[in-house]
């Protein structure tokens, strides 16, 4: 690629080293998390969090969403909620003699899904249409939302009372699925001495919005042009296409995967301050791109093989191009 038709990324670069800062300003260590974030917003995706309570996932979803100009909704996923709990219904308006629509909490820019996986099925595939078009479809009309729109879970995985397995076609609309981890000893003296010191820390109103719609779209612009080596595409593919014919597996990744993982490693690229895609960008993605769209045979579950350790093994077993 000529040296004269290089990206310059340094707005990029700005924009999220202030959304980085802003979030900080709240959110002691998670840096991981936080950095994953950004690539699904600069690769126009949603993301799955995962942990157990009190890691900070629903605050680092709050804090993201601060810091964009964007409405911001959240839907809280029980048991009892109806699918127009979260799209919306048709009201009557005596005034007008006919039926007006009502828009749900999901018409929002950045929509955080509070314990997802509480809710039934027939709530669950309410998400379906929205989280892949981009719009809803209520009594024959079609209801656009606007850009950007992005959807942020979070999932316990320990607590089993009261929850519903998601299905897999609602899985595979998750750009990435992050685990959250316990913060280290260092990270958690450092939370007991803001509390302290905070009698109970910064309000989320500490964190202030640095990036506008307009901002976003044009950065999401520019790492779609990222640049991409043809042999990049051979290991997508061929990293991908191996889910399907691994021993330790019974559902492979479909397409969807291939995508989401060039267009994380592209956003990747751009966050890293590079205008094109290396094979460690995809390796670095490979397993929060993966691990929700794989199954184990039951075998090798019973053995204790998680879904990273195959991700793993893929990475070994696919020649890296260079």
């Amino acid at each position: 690629m000529p040296f004269g038709t290089r990206t310059d990324l340094s707005q990029l670069s700005g924009t999220t080293e202030a959304v980085r800062r802003e979030v900080s300003r709240v959110l002691v260590g998670q840096h991981d998390l936080v950095e994953l974030l950004l690539v699904a917003l600069l690769a126009d995706g949603h993301v799955l969090l995962e942990g157990v309570p009190g890691v900070a996932k629903t605050l680092t979803a709050k804090l993201l969403a601060r810091t964009l100009s964007v409405p911001f909704g959240r839907i809280q996923f029980t048991p009892d909620l109806m699918p127009s709990d979260v799209l919306g219904t048709s009201v009557y308006v005596p005034a007008r003699g006919s039926f007006e629509f009502r828009q749900g909490p999901i018409f929002s820019s950045v929509v955080l899904i509070d314990e997802i996986n509480r809710a039934p099925a027939k709530t669950q595939s309410a998400l379906f249409e929205v989280m892949e078009e981009r719009h809803i479809t209520h009594d024959g009309h079609t209801h656009h939302l606007g850009e950007p729109f992005m959807v942020l879970a979070t999932q316990n995985p320990v607590e089993q009372e009261g929850t519903y397995r998601l299905p897999e076609a609602q899985l595979d609309r998750f750009l990435f699925k992050v685990l959250v981890p316990y913060p280290t000893e260092a990270e958690e003296i450092l939370i007991l001495q803001g509390h302290h010191a905070g009698a109970g820390g910064l309000p989320l109103n500490a964190v202030q919005a640095v990036v506008t719609p307009e901002q976003l779209h044009a950065l999401r612009r520019q790492v779609r042009q990222q640049h991409v080596e043809p042999r990049l595409f051979e290991y997508v593919a061929k990293l991908v296409g191996l889910t399907r014919t691994h021993k330790s597996l019974h559902l492979g990744a479909s397409p969807r995967a291939s995508i989401a993982l060039l267009n994380g490693a592209k956003a990747l690229a751009a966050l890293r301050g590079r205008d094109f895609v290396t094979p460690e960008d995809i390796q670095h993605l490979a397993a929060p791109v993966l691990r929700h769209r794989i199954q184990l045979t039951p075998e090798r579950e019973l053995e204790g093989l998680g879904p990273d350790d195959v991700v793993r093994q893929l990475l070994q077993q696919v020649e890296v191009p260079r």
